[in-house]
């Protein structure tokens, strides 16, 4: 047997990788895939049956008061706000007067190895919560409204509709690539500088925007981050929905959407009565205050069910969930050991020299216009086999939301394997947040941490290869919703659902192969 040291290390001299996914697991995932699209092929289609609505958690022992006390209440929104925003300055503070070494500086560490995985895994489990004590949001109110929490003066801000021409989430997905191009083109993961940075850049870009557009036009329309978080949750089995629709249906005052004289009006101008996707809902607990009736509380309901039955992506944002989709595929591929010898031979037919940006851009485009090149064939000839029942365009963001588990699920699977390998000694790090008078990880430091992770390396894979399962299971019951209710009748024509499942299918095995890779570390 191999020594488990050369587990780490890649072809490449002085190139250490997390290791991939062992063969059994990987033949194990084929075999699940093999079996449920069979299941989605051959299984007869029932009517379609929802939950009737969510489950309230509010009327539950114990923690329904709880939950009750703590959505109407603002102190405990403005508590964990004051956490987050203080561990975000201490992260600024750290990027930009603490050591240079990003394993050595909570700036890196804190921001690449262990928020980013942890936010993108609690969506399954408290929806849009995040968005609630966002620090870049809460920074921003307090600078604009000039107060802890309630209603700011009118004059605080200027007030101004967004423009027709961006009231769409088209900023938002513009921002995700930027933020992607930076962090893997310039390589802003191992600057606790830049990564600094990149946090004051759109703390300053949240508060202009709060001084200048009514509500919170950055939430709504601008941040990635945000609506990453939105979309994903639309997959979560936690949301925030009335306890009884029937009295959100009599009211006629909507404080959930206007605000009281202490209370903001919705943020992102929805009416909790309507909602039926997470999409945009920040979980900021406006509408849970201000509700004369006390009627809106976190929520169950099965998981997918809203992208199965409610949400209705319109083409920007089916755009966005294509753009998640290719773009976590490509964090992936762009830390592949061969991804930099990619790169220079690009580099030298295209004549591009120094930190070869050029040739990242165009192998990051190419990354996604593939998948959407795909998708969008794979649409084209479903619309055909429908015999052109709806606009393509509509067909198209229909289908598009089928795809949102592929891109959660790989997110999560590459994610946490940084997050369990990287985060080996973030109790050091956060012991000395500035890295004072460290010196850089040794190569049998950086050996012994990756190959000690936080979690036995046996249930990373396990974890790895059940997230692409279920990925794939929950995009294959989507699709089959979606194209039930599409074509209105039970008895569903499988042809039909062939297309997407080829799309589905490829992305999974390609996922899946990246899995399998050995993956450079970043810190």
């Amino acid at each position: 047997m191999a020594d488990p040291l050369q587990q780490l290390v890649c072809k490449s001299p002085g190139i250490m990788a997390h290791p991939g996914l062992p063969t059994i697991w990987v033949e194990a995932v084929l075999l699940a895939m093999l079996l449920l699209a069979g299941w989605m092929l051959w299984r007869p289609q029932r009517a379609i049956v929802t939950s009737g609505g969510a489950q309230s958690l509010a009327g539950w022992p114990v923690i329904g008061p709880w939950m009750k006390q703590a959505l109407t209440r603002p102190w405990t929104l403005v508590i964990l706000r004051l956490i987050t925003a203080a561990i975000f300055l201490l992260v600024i503070y750290a990027g930009l007067f603490g050591s240079p070494l990003a394993e050595r500086n909570i700036a890196t560490v804190l921001t690449w190895s262990l928020w980013w995985t942890g936010l993108i895994m609690s969506v399954y489990f408290v929806g849009s919560a995040w968005c609630a004590i966002c620090p870049w949001d809460a920074i921003a109110t307090w600078l604009v409204r000039r107060r802890l929490w309630g209603r700011g003066e009118e004059t605080a801000s200027l007030n101004l509709r967004v423009p027709r021409l961006i009231r769409n989430v088209w900023p938002a997905w513009w921002m995700f690539i930027g933020l992607t191009w930076l962090e893997l083109g310039l390589g802003i993961t191992t600057s606790p500088y830049m990564t600094a940075i990149l946090a004051l850049v759109i703390l300053v870009l949240t508060t202009v925007s709060l001084a200048v557009f009514e509500r919170k036009a950055f939430c709504r329309y601008f941040c990635s981050v945000g609506r990453t978080v939105g979309v994903y949750s639309e997959l979560s089995p936690i949301a925030l929905r009335p306890i009884d629709p029937d009295i959100c249906a009599r009211c006629k005052t909507l404080e959930c959407y206007h605000g009281t004289e202490t209370i903001e009006p919705c943020p992102t101008h929805l009416v909790m009565g309507r909602l039926k996707e997470n999409t945009y809902c920040t979980s900021c607990g406006a509408c849970t205050q201000s509700c004369p009736y006390q009627n809106i509380a976190w929520s169950a309901r099965p998981t997918g069910e809203e992208a199965m039955h409610t949400a209705r992506p319109h083409w920007d944002a089916a755009w966005f969930i294509l753009g998640l989709v290719a773009l976590t595929s490509f964090h992936g591929l762009s830390m592949l050991p061969g991804w930099e010898q990619w790169m220079r031979s690009l580099a030298h037919a295209i004549g591009d020299s120094g930190q070869l940006l050029w040739s990242f851009t165009i192998g990051m485009a190419g990354s996604l216009l593939v998948p959407a090149a795909l998708f969008s064939l794979a649409v084209f000839v479903t619309w055909k086999l429908i015999g052109k029942a709806l606009p393509y365009q509509r067909l198209f963001a229909l289908l598009a939301i089928a795809t949102l588990p592929l891109a959660f699920a790989y997110h999560l699977a590459h994610n946490i394997n940084h997050m369990v390998r990287e985060g080996k000694g973030a109790s050091s790090v956060l012991l000395n947040p500035l890295g004072s008078g460290t010196l850089p990880m040794t190569e049998a430091e950086m050996h012994l941490r990756h190959l000690q992770p936080l979690v036995q390396q046996d249930i990373l894979f396990a974890l790895q290869a059940g997230l692409l399962v279920f990925g794939f299971w929950l995009a294959m019951r989507i699709l089959r919703h979606r194209m039930v209710a599409l074509m209105g009748t039970t008895v569903l024509n499988k042809t039909l659902l062939l297309p997407m499942l080829v799309f589905i299918s490829s992305i999974t095995l390609f996922n899946l192969w990246l899995l399998m890779q050995p993956m450079i570390m970043r810190m």
